[in-house]
């Protein structure tokens, strides 16, 4: 087997700065109110001679102006379960250990490729999520995450050299029970491999089981003993802005990165989503925005962009003091297919992403599609798009069908093909007699009209093709 760690050393402050990239000086504070003091601080508040373990006031004292917010573990927690999902893309084994993820990816290689092709896909997505973080690999999950905080991007990946590359770990760091990393090092203990080679009555005697089955877990002689992460079938995510908000435009940075992390999660489970819903809280009570879609997506540009579209038409009757993302349906999601020859110029927007922003600008109503029906008339055949039936017409259609059939002005069209003879309706009193060609307006436009058979005047214009 072999285990990759992502160790994720600034996660409640990384969670932070996803929210306010350029807040100036930050610092998280912990502790009573009398003795609070800095857990964690941006690279701005270290150049400004801030640093951790600093009590808040004698950090004031150094500094006038930086934001101090209160360390929270539930957001640390939640954005370690966030993470986990998006691991979950790369291994169905993915546990959680403290500020850390391990996942076992001996099985993901035939998929992802090796160790170095993973950890730098592992990285990309990271980086690209705004957290930074720390990466190793080796046959047992607590190997790897003891190698992960002495030696950033170190790999093992046989069983045979893991004793060599744990000998040199200082006990401090080796992530062993809190009573043997105290006593250890007073007994002239200083390295893991001094360690390994103490015989194991004395530890035991001395520590008791615990220490000795840290220790056979981490060289695998015994099981790892995790609880695996299964990732939820419902997104139910809530961030505090830093301020009240009156501009619908100010919304636009949060909900794209709640929309990229939810592309990201979506990419993880190797799901969809079809409708999701954000909650603009405001002091009393939030204004609900419904965003729906024809088919299910994952894509974070076009989540974003169904999103923004309907917040645009909202207006808002309070300022908003958080948001949150709703999505109690993630069904499976199947990619769109691709022509080997795709001829479409390189920087076109794929159809289902053009159709659901139009759908998000102009609303549910504005966009059309031909559906299934047993009524062959064209004009019973069009309706709003509820949802997508893919490409079901394989006859030469319009793409913008009238509502009704109009006359067709000024001079007689060129015929370009036809006739298609429709005769139908005769079950509901509203019967139909109609000869349908391909025709050329004057102006050059290409039209589907149609006249009753066996005339040659008076064309009735039903639609236009693009």
């Amino acid at each position: 087997m072999l285990w990759a760690c992502v160790l994720l050393p600034s996660l409640a402050l990384d969670g932070v700065l996803r929210r306010q990239p350029d807040s100036g000086p930050l610092v998280l504070v912990d502790g009573p109110v009398q003795t609070r003091a800095v857990v964690a601080l941006n690279a701005e508040a270290k150049a400004a001679g801030l640093r951790v373990g600093q009590r808040l006031t004698a950090a004031q004292a150094l500094l006038a102006q930086f934001a101090a917010m209160p360390y929270d573990q539930a957001d640390v927690d939640r954005w370690q379960t966030f993470l986990a999902g998006v691991a979950y893309r790369y291994s169905s084994e993915v546990a959680l250990l403290p500020h850390a993820l391990v996942l076992e990816i001996s099985r993901s290689q035939g998929l992802f490729g090796d160790w170095p092709a993973i950890e730098r896909r592992l990285r990309e997505d990271l980086t690209a999520l705004g957290f930074r973080h720390r990466l190793a690999a080796a046959p047992t999950p607590q190997a790897a995450y003891v190698l992960a905080g002495v030696a950033h991007g170190m790999a093992v990946l046989a069983p045979d050299h893991l004793r060599r590359a744990l000998d040199a770990v200082p006990v401090g760091k080796a992530r062993l029970p809190a009573a043997a990393t105290a006593a250890l090092p007073r007994m002239g203990v200083r390295t893991l491999g001094q360690l390994l080679r103490l015989p194991r009555d004395g530890l035991r005697r001395r520590f008791g089981a615990e220490l000795l089955d840290s220790l056979d877990q981490m060289v695998g002689d015994r099981p790892a003993g995790l609880s695996l992460y299964v990732p939820p079938d419902t997104v139910d995510w809530r961030i505090e802005l830093m301020h009240e908000v009156e501009n619908i435009a100010a919304l636009v940075f949060p909900v794209r990165r709640m929309t990229s992390d939810l592309a990201a999660y979506l990419a993880g489970r190797d799901g969809g989503v079809q409708r999701f819903a954000l909650h603009l809280e405001h002091r009393e009570g939030a204004t609900v925005v419904t965003i729906g879609l024809l088919s299910p997506e994952r894509g974070a540009a076009t989540l974003f962009e169904a999103a923004r579209g309907r917040l645009e038409q909202t207006r808002l009757p309070a300022p908003v003091l958080a948001l949150r993302l709703r999505a109690d349906d993630l069904p499976p999601f199947v990619p769109e297919g691709r022509d080997l020859f795709d001829e479409r110029p390189a920087h076109a927007l794929p159809l289902g992403q053009l159709r659901e922003r139009l759908r998000a600008r102009l609303g549910d109503e504005a966009v059309y599609q031909l559906a299934t029906t047993i009524d062959p008339r064209p004009e019973r055949s069009q309706r709003i798009g509820a949802q997508d039936e893919g490409d079901i017409d394989p006859s030469p259609r319009p793409t913008w069908l009238l509502e009704r059939p109009i006359p067709l002005r000024g001079p007689s069209p060129t015929v370009l093909a036809g006739p298609e003879r429709m005769e139908t309706g005769w079950w509901d009193g509203q019967p139909v007699r109609r000869d349908y060609y391909v025709v050329e307006t004057a102006e050059g436009q290409r039209a589907w009209a149609f006249l009753p058979p066996g005339e040659h005047a008076g064309w009735m214009l039903h639609g236009w093709f693009a």
